[in-house]
């Protein structure tokens, strides 16, 4: 089925198939997240050792809960983990079968913007998921499939993340990934709580306005940490907001409110 849902997508896109656009509606100024699709996402839970790290699920765990905190509802709002039966309330599982499902299924039933948070090792080629590797042009093809022309943020804390940057700019996108197409990314040993990048996610999370201020903060954070742990060569994460979102931004603003929501 992965290689189906792959192929398929892939033709699409090769094909120049026109793929459903949803324009949102204007979002509500009290409650702009309450109408989106959520899905975040573990992609594996290995350290760089190879050894066990809760370092994603951690990341994944938290950052929902930030999320939530922010207007996201719970019904409206995936997990997905590499390992499940660990965790309680269980998510379900990641593989990228089960990543296209639930962010078609949450499309299918909002009708405001959509985000995708994905936290995992990666390679030059992609992000790991479970036992495959996402590549950018699957990941690209299920985002126009499943959310078309709505305002869309994608979030990839991975090794060689900027590789996503081109295949997924789009006048309706901001993309955030930890680092360089050609970097790697900090913090995913055994002992470590969150990748680098998601701790600074999280640390800035409680004091942006929007996902715009958010992902330059987080910029700073990580070059700041990296300064201050020795760790080189700089990862430098990406941030690219499509012409289209960049006015809309500052409208779906994070409440004030989730500042004192989660303690991280």
């Amino acid at each position: 089925m992965r290689r189906l849902i792959r192929a398929a997508l892939s033709l699409m896109v090769w094909l120049g198939v026109a793929l459903p656009a949803c324009a949102a509606p204007p979002p509500d100024p009290a409650a702009p997240f309450a109408d989106w699709a959520a899905v975040v996402v573990a992609g594996d839970w290995h350290a760089s050792s190879g050894r066990p790290s809760e370092a994603f699920d951690n990341a994944r765990r938290d950052v929902g809960a930030a999320l939530r905190s922010a207007g996201f509802q719970p019904q409206n709002l995936r997990e997905l983990s590499a390992r499940p039966a660990r965790y309680r309330p269980r998510p379900a599982h990641s593989d990228i079968d089960s990543v296209y499902a639930a962010l078609s299924e949450l499309a299918g039933r909002t009708q405001g913007g959509c985000l995708a948070y994905i936290t995992s090792h990666g390679q030059p080629q992609g992000v790991v998921v479970d036992d495959d590797l996402l590549e950018p042009s699957v990941l690209g093809a299920m985002l126009d499939d499943a959310c078309g022309g709505r305002p869309t943020v994608v979030v990839i804390s991975a090794c060689f993340s900027g590789v996503f940057v081109p295949e997924l700019a789009a006048p309706n996108r901001m993309v955030l990934t930890a680092a360089r197409a050609d970097r790697t990314s900090f913090g995913c040993g055994e002992s470590d709580r969150y990748p680098y990048f998601d701790d600074c996610f999280l640390r800035a999370f409680p004091a942006a306005h929007d996902f715009r201020q958010l992902g330059a903060a987080v910029q700073s954070c990580v070059a700041r940490r990296e300064k201050e742990t020795g760790m080189a060569p700089p990862s430098e994460p990406q941030l690219s907001i499509g012409p289209a979102l960049r006015p809309l931004l500052p409208l779906y603003a994070l409440p004030a409110t989730n500042a004192g929501a989660a303690q991280f």
